[in-house]
């Protein structure tokens, strides 16, 4: 039996997948939880604080899942080094950090360990967005908005060179310092191979690179600033490698690391998201693949390249070979339900919990599910990370409208999953207003086996059905496949994506389709949602980006 493995690289843990390369069958799987986790208080060690909007990582975190979660599912599986044809890796994004010319972050070096920008900012860092904002505006005044275009009109705050002028403007020292800029994702290759690459993926979605034009040119970079000017030839050099192309083989320390054999095949790396569309069976239009987790990104396979206001970008073979993938996101799902349940929830809930048995988050869906659509007279905007679509602004911020003394935790909980169905909604509506039909949706990522209530609210509220993948652990499982390509059919693998989905990615039983009724009340209930989206989220009144503002000048003087 010939194996892959693939390492799906999250926010909080990186996971590991040995999977069966005929079947796509997964053996044995093993998730290793990062140390530092998400740093957004003080860096290790240091009782410095963050600014408000910062997210960074440890780089060690991510070579510690290399070390521990394949080691693991080796034993795990009992598989033998030698049957194992390929690794491949995909990763959040956009997450990028500096490092020297050899491949050491600035952050392992004890000179910058103690200088924020030295670390990994991680794709939620979203202290940039004055750096997006000045790029966005210069590019319209410079006549890119073809550019912009093709990411919703907007680069957001999230995205590579954000980040990459933030650490020029705040940190020159570091910004000289750094020989390279990288994607974490094509950092962790270049760890695993002694190769540095960088995919188009990351490139094309998060890095305003073509495969028809390239990067913007110098002249752009430098209008913004002439520290710029040089980015891409000086700090992001390699040639852009199409997915499912062979990056490299394991060096023998990465095989010491895992317990590999050196020269095993490594894949170009990946996105999270955008691995998990061939992984879900998907290989044509009109399907929209939703991974759902602490954020949600929403991807979707195009008949054509189309301009659509706030996505986050189109790229052709950015998901698959010679295809349109499009890209949409929101930036807070699962994240505000973990919010809410570590600072809203009364201790008598969690001792009801304790004394059957279940999580929190059963306990509130046990007691959301026995309302009716519309029984709370809640209505939530699911802002509490910004909006990353169709709006693309990270100063937008959460709000709960109709709140009572008689209002109950478990209305509110059952209003903030609405909220997150309505901004999906919004994302389906906006696709399909511009060229890009989605008329079945596919859920997959976390939230779908914990929560079955939030999927049936998701299909009553966008009005089409939804089905679910096999596999659990789907990115790992779609980084498994691209390793299966990159070793190639003569070692036993696949010589296309489409060719490892045919045989790899398989759908469950489980579906989820409307209900009429909850959706005539949901459709009432969107009218009022999009109100207050537009409202607040098209300048009509800015109260929340006011209060930001009062927020950090306090925090600056405090």
């Amino acid at each position: 039996m010939k194996t892959a493995i693939g390492v799906d690289f999250g926010t909080l843990s990186g996971r590991a997948s040995i999977v069966d390369v005929a079947t796509g069958n997964e053996i044995a799987s093993h998730v290793h939880e990062y140390a530092n986790g998400v740093i957004d208080e003080h860096l290790p060690g240091s009782s410095t604080r963050l600014e408000p909007d910062w997210a960074l990582q440890d780089p060690n975190d991510y070579l510690e899942v290399f070390k521990n979660a394949i080691p693991a599912v080796l034993k795990a599986s009992g598989v033998s080094p030698d049957d194992v044809i390929g690794i491949g890796i995909d990763f959040t994004a956009c997450t990028m950090l500096p490092t020297k010319a050899d491949g050491t972050p600035l952050c392992f070096l004890p000179e910058y360990r103690q200088r924020p920008h030295a670390w990994v900012k991680l794709w939620k860092h979203h202290a940039a967005q004055p750096e997006a904002n000045r790029l966005n505006a210069v590019a319209r005044q410079m006549g890119f908005g073809d550019i912009l275009d093709r990411y919703g009109g907007k680069i957001s705050s999230e995205w590579f060179f954000p980040k990459a002028w933030q650490i020029l403007d705040e940190d020159p020292d570091i910004y000289a310092a750094a020989d390279r800029l990288i994607e974490a994702a094509d950092w962790v290759v270049w760890q695993l191979t002694g190769i540095e690459t960088r995919n188009s993926c990351t490139a094309g979605y998060k890095a305003m690179w073509s495969k028809e034009n390239g990067f913007p040119p110098g002249a752009f970079f430098k209008a913004l600033d002439p520290g710029l000017e040089d980015i891409v030839s000086e700090k992001m050099k390699t040639e852009i490698l199409p997915l499912g192309m062979k990056a490299g083989g394991l060096t023998v320390e990465a095989a010491a690391w895992t317990g590999l054999n050196p020269g095993t095949s490594v894949a170009v790396a990946n996105v999270d998201a955008h691995v998990a569309v061939p992984a879900a069976s998907v290989t044509e239009s009109g399907k929209m693949v939703m991974i759902m987790g602490t954020s949600i990104c929403h991807m979707v396979i195009g008949e054509s390249e189309q301009v659509v206001p706030g996505m986050c970008g189109v790229v052709m073979g950015g998901i698959l070979p010679d295809k349109p993938g499009f890209e949409a996101g929101q930036s807070c799902v699962g994240d505000h339900f973990q919010w809410f349940t570590e600072n809203c929830v009364p201790d008598d809930y969690f001792t009801t919990a304790s004394q059957k048995g279940i999580s929190i988050h059963q306990l509130l869906e046990e007691k959301a599910g026995l309302l009716k659509p519309g029984e709370s007279g809640l209505l939530a905007l699911d802002w509490w990370n910004g909006n990353r679509s169709v709006l693309v602004d990270v100063d937008l911020t959460g709000m709960l409208l109709g709140m009572t003394l008689l209002t109950k935790p478990e209305e509110i909980y059952r209003s903030l999953i609405e909220a997150t169905a309505y901004g999906t909604r919004v994302i389906i509506e906006t696709f399909n207003d511009h060229h890009v039909p989605v008329r079945e949706l596919i859920a997959t990522g976390g939230l779908p086996d914990k929560n079955k209530l939030l999927m049936q609210i998701y299909a009553d509220v966008t009005g089409l059905p939804i089905y679910i993948p096999a596999a659990t652990q789907i990115g790992a499982l779609g980084s498994a496949m691209h390793g299966a390509v990159a070793a190639g059919s003569t070692a036993g693998g696949y010589d296309s994506i489409l060719d490892a989905s045919r045989h790899m990615a398989h759908l469950r039983d489980e579906s989820y389709h409307p209900i009429p009724e909850h959706k005539q009340i949901y459709d009432r209930l969107f009218h009022e949602y999009r109100q207050l989206h537009d409202y607040f989220g098209r300048g009509q009144n800015d109260v929340m980006k006011r209060l930001k503002e009062i927020k950090a000048e306090v925090f600056a003087h405090a």
